[in-house]
């Protein structure tokens, strides 16, 4: 593995637009709209702009999981923002996450009643619908906190497994030894602490299914399982017996499989995508 051991940071940084490796396209370090583009609006008063990254899928399993339970008003639009593309730098985007990361999401029905109310970074929409339906988030304040905690674990955790092992194992440039060694380290030792938490519980907040598991589910549950980045073997995932029981648990759920399809555009042959979704049949079209 190469590492430039000459390297010397400048006194200021400035960008170079072509060292970003596979990315580098869409990245930049300023924030704001780069062109104008209005967002689409469908016919639920949930819409969804976002892709099927591990953060898309939190809330279209969530969406699904609450149409699962019954509640039909979580029905929903999901449009696409391919960020590839740069749509998330378009001017309707930004005025709904003005940190234009996917997903965003817009409520046209809130129950305050007022104007429609925006929502992102995933966690904050997990927690936005469990409180709006009442669901998927525990009653009892204890199995509440503790739902509620791993639920920012994730949000905290996750980038070292995303923008660090992820990115410098499978997309960067080139392969960098004390990178990968760095994030593999963080990133299995999160392994582990799922792996020992799960010794005792069956979900994340105990015997209750909850926001909790649909944030990790899809980082972790999708890492060990070999959804992700090709690192199963790397990362050594069957030593992690009891996340592994967690995640194939969760992996049969039919929300989950539903939700994990939606605003998806890439993979073999063999995987099911779904570019938009504006109705539970256009899942059921393809899911047979």
């Amino acid at each position: 593995m190469s590492q430039n051991k000459n390297y010397t940071p400048p006194k200021v940084w400035t960008w170079d637009s072509e060292s970003g490796g596979e990315w580098a396209n869409i990245s930049r370090p300023v924030s704001g709209a780069t062109h104008d583009k209005a967002l689409p609006t469908g016919k639920h008063p949930l819409q969804l702009y976002s892709l099927a990254t591990p953060n898309g899928q939190k809330v279209t399993i969530m969406l699904e999981e609450l149409l699962a339970l019954g509640h039909t008003k979580a029905e929903y639009d999901a449009y696409l923002i391919d960020i590839s593309e740069g749509d998330q730098f378009g001017s309707g985007f930004v005025a709904v996450n003005p940190n234009s990361k996917i997903p965003a999401l817009m409520d046209h029905a809130p129950a305050s009643g007022n104007s429609p109310q925006r929502v992102f970074e995933s966690g904050a929409i997990l927690l936005y619908l469990a409180e709006k339906f009442n669901d998927l988030l525990p009653e009892n304040p204890g199995k509440r906190t503790e739902a509620l905690s791993w639920l920012f674990w994730q949000m905290g955790s996750a980038p070292y497994v995303g923008g660090g092992f992820g990115h410098f194992y499978k997309y960067a440039p080139e392969p960098i030894e004390y990178a990968i060694d760095r994030f593999t380290m963080e990133t299995k030792r999160q392994l582990d602490v799922l792996d020992k938490h799960l010794a005792d519980n069956e979900y994340m907040a105990g015997d209750e299914y909850s926001i909790a598991d649909i944030a990790i589910w899809p980082w972790y549950g999708s890492l060990v399982l070999g959804y992700a980045y090709d690192a199963k073997e790397f990362l050594d995932a069957e030593s992690y017996k009891h996340l592994l029981r967690w995640a194939k648990q969760i992996d049969t759920r039919e929300a989950v499989r539903r939700g994990r399809i939606v605003n998806k555009t890439w993979g073999d042959d063999n995987e099911v995508q779904l570019r938009e979704r504006h109705d539970a049949a256009d899942i059921d079209k393809i899911l047979k």
